[in-house]
């Protein structure tokens, strides 16, 4: 690991560029000790808010705006992003300092804010191969993911002054009705399988007996490796899902985006995260070994892991939404469709094996 993997910004993809002269001024303005010219490029990963490198000088910043022709206002609210990394801030170490927030339209024509540039490596699916860890060096990594998540969950939201932002009573309930409508609301093709899904979600009528800060969108992708220890998380990124609700509905989503490293070729295909890679923990590993660290017990494992497919699959329709309407170009966005489906077929094999594991 002597190379330099720490994560870079690449130029700005088509479409999705910032206007630099009035970016600058603003800026210059609010910007404590800045000088110079601004110059602007984007970081790789994410399909969602949009991430940018801002440098000036020797300063070096991090800006995120909503996607180009967002639909869904709550999941790319940058006041209530801000506000969150203000208030975890002073009871969470783990997260980027923010700094400034506009909702000012006339600047880059959406609402933005700038926060403080955490460097270090994150781990993103295909990323190069001499990036890969060890199998040993591995499951540390994956075990430290592991204590991050419980970490966020035991968060005296209260005292970050987050008490209100969001409605724990029910929350399972509006979860799952929630995600079923903004399905149908973004759909573009009859899929039969992600019709069954949501109506057995609905059909196994959950309750919530627990209550946490919840990050909503926890993979390795959200969070940044300290450089000099890849076992030590420095920050964890991306919190515009995050809210008040059940942990297990938050474990629930991670699991979703968890490929096993045994699991087989067409799980394997998906890689939405490095978890696939030969030392991680498994999808089980995890759970039992939350159970152990929190004392709280997952007592219908499918269910918490279809409902994180489900919403995997949704955020995926609602991309592909905005892709099929002309709203961005990225070409990534082509196949997300095939995404969907393969996600469907694992989901409802979990749901007729009733496990979690070794489903196809």
């Amino acid at each position: 690991m002597n190379m330099d993997w720490n994560d870079k910004a690449i130029a700005t993809r088509p479409g999705e560029g910032l206007p630099i002269s009035r970016l600058q001024a603003c800026l210059l303005d609010h910007l404590p000790n800045v000088s110079g010219t601004l110059k602007v490029k984007q970081f790789p990963g994410g399909y969602s808010n949009l991430t940018y490198l801002v440098s000036m000088g020797k300063n070096e910043y991090v800006l995120r705006r909503p996607p180009v022709g967002a639909k869904v206002k709550s999941g790319h609210d940058m006041g209530r992003e801000y506000r969150i990394l203000s208030g975890l801030k002073s009871v969470y170490q783990k997260v980027p300092t923010p700094i400034y927030y506009t909702e000012d339209l006339t600047i880059i024509g959406s609402p933005f804010y700038v926060m403080e540039r955490v460097k270090g490596v994150i781990l993103r699916h295909g990323m190069p191969k001499g990036m890969h860890p060890e199998a040993e060096k591995m499951k540390e990594i994956s075990t430290a993911w592991l204590d991050t998540l419980v970490e966020l969950h035991e968060v005296d939201h209260q005292r970050a002054g987050l008490g209100d932002l969001g409605r724990p009573d029910g929350y399972i309930e509006r979860q799952i009705s929630g995600w079923g409508k903004r399905y149908y609301q973004a759909k573009t093709d009859d899929l039969s399988k992600i019709d069954f899904i949501i109506k057995w979600l609905n059909e196994q009528r959950m309750t919530s007996h627990h209550v946490s800060l919840i990050h909503n969108d926890f993979k390795y992708d959200n969070l940044i490796l300290s450089p000099d220890d890849w076992t030590t998380v420095s920050a964890v990124l991306d919190w515009e899902m995050a809210t008040i609700g059940d942990p297990l509905m938050d474990l629930g989503t991670s699991l979703g985006y968890w490929i096993n490293p045994g699991d087989p070729g067409d799980m394997k295909g998906l890689q939405f995260t490095p978890s696939h890679l030969p030392g991680n923990l498994t999808r089980e590993d995890i759970i039992h070994q939350y159970e152990l660290k929190t004392g709280r017990t997952m007592e219908n494992p499918v269910f918490y892991y279809v409902y994180g497919l489900l919403k995997i699959a949704v955020i995926i329709q609602q991309i592909y939404y905005r892709y099929r309407q002309g709203l961005t170009q990225d070409p990534r966005f082509g196949s997300l469709l095939t995404t969907i489906k393969q996600i469907s077929i694992i989901a409802e094999q979990a749901i007729k094996r009733n496990k979690i594991d070794n489903l196809i």
